[in-house]
């Protein structure tokens, strides 16, 4: 799909821009916005992972220290998790008051709803207003973004990031300026620094950023200073954190560990490995692997793919037995065996390991109804115990589906940037392949190329189901 010359776009984005334009904007980000509110009023709650941001955040404002309690209250170093997100509740507790995790939420809100709009603005500037207002509606009503908006979570500054990169990336196209370098350089390096996997936002869009600059007026030289300024800005806190690092643990540390452990804590590669060989869906991932170790290994959770035969079974129940008894902690001993248990399932059927099951897995990061912050039951699927549920599930399942044909169909209408959208997506969707435990949450930094891309599809649909219509009277 050919974009509108830039004259004729920005005559359009002024049209888009004024008073008529402004009522249905408003109509989505209020009607985004009250979305949002209801699910803060709903859903909102702070555990598992929001603690250990907060903690970490409240040691830094109390103690300046970046650091985790330990045995017998002591405070720990720790590099389980990147500054990014630590540092932006550090921001709000400041502001709002120590462990206010609903002004985090607020401040989200905010964030995703000016995101919501970078995303028009884009679609605006490669397609046409009309598309525009079609994703700022689709952004701003989609639940499986706002439900991570009330959740104090990096998410959706994740989110904001991605958004701000691509506006960056047409408006330094449209014209090259120090403003527009420096908002790609703060959006790709805020994403990293909230996850490790947000460096493929950078790794995806800085192609995109240089590209076709040879067509445009800038100077060489000009460019050459850009490049060299955002490129160090880039660097700094990277460096920063890594020499800490080196400082408190001796390690080289320019992200954050794969595993979240801190250096001198126990490793379990067997039972990861072993999870591995049958792990496929989100009710694993929270029935079993996030209770192991320092819970229960219910033997009954297991699927039936866990075993290949009889033997393996009891092998497995032997296992299970073990470790309950030893305390619920995975020893080394423990360890090793479920190792060689994995070797064994991996040698038996090597194409399931490497292949059908990291397929799987990012297939039901994709598609899997996103409630997780929304029902404790993640069995879903079962229409007897909890009718009402299934249905809005399935609604969303279908929703999801929604949003992927759409994008699907504006990837098939090659927008400027597809190439390099779809290269996010495919980036980041190959990176799962190599999780064990899928999240539906780990994909969904990949909406907001969907959202521009069904943005551009579905206001195509519309204009051709408008052309086919009888003119008005």
């Amino acid at each position: 799909m050919e974009a509108a010359p830039h004259s004729q776009l920005a005559a359009q984005g002024r049209r888009f821009a004024g008073a008529r334009g402004l009522l249905p904007i408003a109509l989505a980000l209020a009607s985004g916005l009250a979305l949002r509110l209801w699910m803060l009023k709903r859903f909102f709650n702070v555990d598992g992972d929001p603690l250990i941001y907060g903690e970490i955040a409240k040691n830094l404002i109390l103690h300046g220290r970046y650091a985790l309690a330990a045995a017998g209250g002591v405070m720990a170093p720790t590099l389980i998790r990147l500054p990014g997100y630590p540092l932006f509740l550090v921001a709000c507790f400041r502001v709002f008051g120590m462990e206010n995790y609903a002004s985090a939420a607020w401040v989200q809100i905010a964030l995703e709803l000016a995101g919501c709009l970078l995303l028009a603005d884009f679609v605006r500037r490669i397609a046409s207003p009309g598309a525009a207002l079609a994703t700022l509606w689709l952004a701003a009503l989609c639940p499986f973004t706002a439900s991570y908006s009330v959740a104090a979570m990096p998410e959706t500054p994740t989110l904001f990031a991605v958004a701000l990169a691509l506006w960056a990336v047409a408006r330094f196209h449209a014209r090259p300026t120090w403003p527009s370098a420096l908002c790609f350089t703060f959006a790709v390096t805020f994403a990293a620094l909230l996850r490790p996997d947000g460096a493929l936002v950078g790794a995806a869009l800085t192609p995109a950023l240089l590209r076709g600059l040879r067509r445009t007026t800038i100077a060489r030289a000009k460019l050459t200073r850009i490049a060299a300024v955002c490129v160090l800005l880039a660097a700094i806190p990277f460096a920063a954190w890594t020499w800490r690092n080196w400082q408190a643990f001796h390690v080289f540390e320019p992200l954050a560990p794969r595993y979240a452990n801190d250096p001198g804590q126990p490793d379990i590669p067997g039972w990861q490995r072993w999870v591995k060989t049958w792990c496929l869906d989100f009710v694993s991932t929270f029935d079993i692997y996030w209770n192991v170790p320092d819970g229960p290994l219910d033997l009954s959770k297991l699927p039936s793919r866990t075993f290949d035969s009889p033997a393996q079974y009891a092998q497995t129940a032997a296992l299970a037995n073990d470790y309950n008894n030893s305390g619920q902690t995975l020893t080394p001993a423990i360890d090793a065996r479920f190792a060689q248990l994995a070797a064994e399932r991996i040698a038996a059927h090597p194409l399931r390991y490497y292949l059908w099951l990291p397929l799987g897995r990012v297939a039901d990061m994709w598609l899997r109804p996103r409630i997780e912050n929304l029902y404790d039951d993640l069995d879903w699927w079962n229409y007897a115990d909890h009718p009402a549920q299934t249905r809005i599930c399935w609604a969303y399942a279908g929703l999801n589906a929604l949003y992927l044909l759409l994008a699907l169909a504006g990837l098939c209408m090659r927008p400027r940037y597809w190439p390099w959208m779809l290269a996010y997506i495919a980036l980041r969707s190959f990176m799962l392949t190599i999780v064990e435990a899928p999240e539906t949450r780990y994909t969904l930094e990949c909406f907001p190329m969907l959202f521009a891309l069904s943005g551009i599809a579905a206001h195509r649909a519309y204009a051709k189901t408008a052309a086919l219509l009888p003119p008005r009277a």
